[in-house]
């Protein structure tokens, strides 16, 4: 059965499959996103855990959000409020102090003297050597990858001005980010810094996330394209919607229906049709076929080549090629409702510590150790972990709950999707015992405040969000898959197999992320094949 003729159909509602949407409106195509679950947002949607108290589903900061993409789709007037505390990142250690890495960098350095001179001294300088290389990638980021079988004036173009911003670079900076992309993030951080908790509350960035560890090659590209865009630098990006990840979600939505996006929710793509190596729509669940000239995968790439794509239609080449795509899901995401504020032993009643990021990361070999279990098919004990707790700068999250509650978000590293003893069914409740057990090891008496709990392992992400292998970033950040390799060589310019399917999701280039760009870069290309078709 056939139904209306779009324009564009946007498979998945993620955040970038909505910034695609609302682009594509803009630019007079009709558009329509189709989710498979009842609600839009993926991993940015904000979800009830217990009566009044409501926590992000995965994402809990959007500090990575494109300003780009908030001015063009005008996000805040269609209600996104963003909130940035001082304090980014707070990093208890098991010798009863901490590092505190402000939005600051002079207050930081300064924090830092108490520790370590040296340390105090550098950090400065790093800062400012993130924020070069970091600008360079962020420009990257916002470029189309070439055509590299015919490259074109365009192409040219965008190698010209590329050329200009990394002569920008100035000598040293551009020797030293050639040198230091493919490096591990562990000696990267060695460079400057004798404090191993510091390095370890910076090299966090260069491996969350991921399956790999601090001494993996490629992990400082990680950390510096985590600042790429932003205004990140060292400490890297601490910023709440106002309402959780999931007002993000509305206002990008609210910004699409102003330029005339349908949205269908429990609306599951059974197949992308196409005919003679064009796409022409798809196929629901149910049975019902939707036709469009264009079709967006704002899904993964492997799940949309190997799945919802004819496999006569992509061949058996692309088609193996596109099975191995490394999606290595290692992330399990626990969120918490607390019937008070916990207590850190640390930052003692100072509140204003634990509004950002607060990292359960005690050292550089811990990290690493904790990669070595998920090699094996083991979680680290203790986990490694990132938590925020975003009551504490946005009170509406519990404002409908009772006096004092407060929710937790925390993203747990190296839990590997195939368990070496048992399954995650079996062992999921196990895992969120030994989260809240190492928190309160940090904060004594946050246990006993546990009022509800939700886990989420890599098989859950996978089974409820589609994402494959369970990997939030739709593929691993490696450089084998970064650039002009991501998701694969010869489909990196948001063009899949078949004329007229495109890819917008964190499988394409720039990665993943609460960015946006993903979706900006894709729409603009699609704008771009559009206009040249209609003459």
């Amino acid at each position: 059965m056939t139904t209306n003729t779009y324009d564009a159909i946007v498979i998945g509602g993620g955040h970038n499959g909505l910034v695609t949407a609302a682009y594509l409106g803009r630019a007079g195509l009709r558009t329509v996103v189709l989710e498979r679950r009842e609600t839009l947002g993926g991993a940015t949607a904000t979800s009830e855990l217990s009566p009044g108290a409501r926590v992000p589903t995965l994402a809990h900061t959007v500090g990575r959000l494109r300003p780009s993409v908030v001015r063009d789709l005008d996000l805040k007037r269609h209600g996104l409020v963003l909130i940035g505390p001082d304090v980014r990142v707070f990093a208890p250690g098991p010798d009863g102090d901490a590092i505190v890495l402000r939005a600051d960098p002079g207050t930081t350095a300064a924090g830092l003297r108490a520790r370590s001179a040296h340390d105090a001294d550098a950090y400065l300088s790093f800062d400012r050597l993130v924020r070069s290389l970091a600008g360079f990638l962020g420009e990257l980021a916002a470029r189309t990858p070439p055509d590299i079988e015919s490259p074109g004036l365009g192409d040219a173009i965008n190698g010209l001005q590329l050329g200009r911003t990394f002569r920008g670079l100035g000598r040293k900076d551009a020797r030293a980010i050639t040198r230091v992309l493919p490096m591990a993030v562990a000696d990267f951080v060695a460079e400057s810094f004798e404090t191993d908790a510091l390095q370890a509350a910076i090299a966090w960035r260069g491996v969350h996330y991921t399956a790999m560890g601090p001494w993996s090659a490629g992990t400082t590209a990680v950390l510096l394209a985590d600042s790429a865009g932003n205004d990140g630098g060292a400490a890297g990006q601490t910023v709440f919607a106002r309402g959780g990840p999931g007002a993000l979600t509305s206002a990008l939505e609210a910004a699409g229906r102003a330029w005339g996006v349908d949205y269908r929710t429990g609306a599951e793509v059974a197949a992308i049709t196409s005919r003679d190596g064009c796409a022409t729509g798809v196929a629901l669940a149910g049975g019902e076929e939707i036709t469009a000239r264009v079709v967006v995968a704002g899904v993964d790439p492997k799940r949309a080549l190997t799945r919802l794509a004819d496999p006569v239609a992509i061949g058996p080449s692309l088609l193996w090629r596109a099975g191995n795509i490394r999606t290595p899901g290692t992330v399990t995401k626990v969120n918490l409702v607390l019937s008070g504020t916990p207590r850190f032993r640390v930052a003692g009643d100072d509140a204003s510590l634990i509004r950002g990021r607060i990292l359960v990361v005690p050292g550089i070999d811990p990290l690493e150790r904790a990669h070595d279990a998920a090699k094996y098919g083991r979680w680290s004990e203790p986990p490694v972990m990132e938590a925020t707790i975003p009551s504490l700068v946005d009170p509406s999250l519990v404002e409908d709950a009772p006096a004092g509650t407060q929710v937790m978000s925390v993203i747990a590293q190296s839990t590997p999707y195939a368990l070496r003893d048992g399954t995650w069914d079996e062992r999921r409740e196990a895992f969120g015992d030994l989260v809240v057990s190492t928190l309160d090891t940090y904060a004594p008496g946050l246990a006993a405040m546990v009022t509800a709990r939700q886990v989420l392992t890599p098989v859950d992400l996978e089974r409820e969000y589609g994402l494959s292998g369970g990997h939030p970033m739709h593929g691993e950040h490696g450089l084998d898959q970064w650039f002009l390799w991501r998701p694969l060589l010869g489909h990196a310019r948001y063009r899949l197999a078949l004329d007229g399917l495109y890819l917008a999701g964190a499988g394409a280039h720039p990665g993943g992320g609460v960015s946006g760009q993903n979706g900006q870069n894709a729409a603009r290309e699609i704008v771009a094949d559009w206009k040249k078709r209609r003459g």
